[in-house]
């Protein structure tokens, strides 16, 4: 479509309804996958109760999704940066909920295995796709505050699923729940399909960039004055391509990179510990029922809303745009909400505190180490890829965290009087420590900039 001139009023509105479909379409879009991704966390104790899974062969199942999604999210983060990120985004959300359906219908173990694992691989299309999106339809300004209210998705999909999920399966059993998660998301893949538009050029509305991204976009060869017309999405010159490549290798050589991704790694150890373990943790070892020990961990979830939602707020207005002091800050207090949580006797009112700060600051590092301080260190056409490399690094984090804590668990277990006894005690040592190795890591890009700083 031609450039239209935003000054034009009709112009203008049709900009800001666009802007506000795709961020409400990624938001609760990329929300949903979550329900699809954490449905077996809340099903683990009645399976086991069940006797159909061991602690160990969870561990194993909970793994296949983190590998398929490292490697989904490395692969899908370089092949959103060139695709229709509707159709992307509504397949993998799609396929992710049928998925979902057929796992209420067995209790097999490596039909489990292999579902789980597909699973993951067709999670991994939500965030780069969501990414991708919050790059072309926001500038340089206010994108680190968007990023943010979008980061909150993952609050507002645990939240459904550590409440809504975890009823469910408490009134009709695990099976029910799989197939609760399938329906809800099947709905909201229509959702995506319907409102999550493609670029602002294909709707005449391109001349939304701020100043720095036509720095940016004219450093890609792609916009050369405010009102030129970009090619329609997804298609590109050969010579756009060619530089498109260039600057994805670049990126797989920043050192800084890599140690953020690291960083990101250790901090998902601890993430997914707690979406993955919290609440059999609970259950088992402070006695919580199925929905006390939901609700506690649901209590993090929505605290996290608003540590991802000021996230960039606090980043952009309070340290004049800067990432790394904040993400140290919001790292010491999530250790020590680890702590307070793990090593806390029981008690509803303190677990469900201590549970409120770590999603408090679970919530802020999200946004800091799973992408916007990579996002920083690179250029906007890159930004795809910047997730990729983070999330590849960040799964296998997760990956071999299910792995360990299942063996670990599994392996403390003694039977006393016909009754499973654990020991968390090397599981406090393993979550701990990986929230602290995720604090040093992130301070040593204290001063990381970006490369293409000097030229904006």
């Amino acid at each position: 479509m031609s450039p239209r001139d935003l000054e034009d009023a009709d112009a203008a509105k049709e900009l800001r309804r666009r802007k506000l479909a795709v961020f409400l379409s990624i938001t609760f879009g990329y929300g949903f996958y979550y329900i699809c991704r954490l449905s077996f966390s809340v099903a683990k104790k009645p399976m086991m109760d069940e006797g159909i899974f061991t602690a160990t062969e969870m561990g194993f199942i909970g793994s296949s999704l983190f590998f398929a999604y490292a490697i989904g999210k490395f692969c899908n983060g370089f092949i959103a940066d060139r695709v229709n990120i509707r159709r992307f985004m509504f397949t993998g959300l799609l396929i992710s909920a049928l998925i979902n359906l057929l796992l209420g219908f067995t209790a097999g173990f490596w039909f489990f295995v292999i579902l789980w694992g597909l699973n993951g691989w067709f999670q991994s299309f939500g965030a780069p796709a969501s990414v991708v999106a919050i790059s072309h339809w926001f500038g340089g300004k206010e994108r680190g505050t968007y990023y943010g209210m979008w980061a909150t998705s993952h609050n507002i999909g645990e939240a459904i699923t550590f409440i809504a999920i975890a009823t469910v399966i408490t009134t009709w059993g695990w099976q029910a729940g799989f197939h609760a998660a399938g329906i809800l998301c099947l709905g909201m893949a229509l959702v995506i399909l319907k409102f999550l538009y493609e670029k602002p050029a294909v709707f005449g509305l391109q001349g939304q960039a701020t100043e720095e991204d036509k720095t940016d976009d004219q450093r890609e060869g792609k916009l050369t004055s405010q009102h030129q017309a970009e090619p329609q999405a997804p298609t590109s010159s050969p010579e756009t391509e060619k530089s498109l490549n260039v600057q994805q290798f670049t990126l797989l050589k920043n050192p800084v990179l890599w140690i953020l991704a690291l960083a990101s790694a250790m901090f998902y150890v601890t993430r997914y510990a707690i979406n993955s373990w919290g609440i059999f943790f609970l259950e088992v070892e402070k006695g919580y029922s199925t929905i006390e020990a939901s609700t506690i961990i649901a209590s993090g979830a929505i605290a996290g809303i608003i540590g991802t939602f000021a996230s960039g707020w606090i980043s952009e207005k309070i340290f004049n745009g800067r990432h790394n002091m904040p993400a140290l800050i919001f790292g010491v207090f999530h250790t020590i909400a680890m702590c307070w949580f793990l090593l806390g006797p029981a008690d509803m009112l303190m677990d469900t505190l201590s549970m409120m700060l770590f999603g408090l600051t679970l919530g802020a590092l999200l946004v800091y180490l799973g992408g916007l301080m990579a996002i920083d260190i690179c250029a906007k056409a890159t930004s795809g890829a910047a997730m990729g490399i983070i999330g590849i690094a960040s799964y296998i984090g997760a990956a071999i965290q299910d792995i360990l804590s299942g063996y670990l668990i599994e392996s403390s277990k003694v039977m006393v009087d016909g009754v499973a006894v654990y020991n968390f005690e090397q599981i406090y040592i393993f979550w701990i420590g990986a929230s602290v190795v995720s604090l040093l890591l992130a301070a040593l890009v204290w001063n990381a900039k970006s490369p293409d700083a000097a030229m904006r």
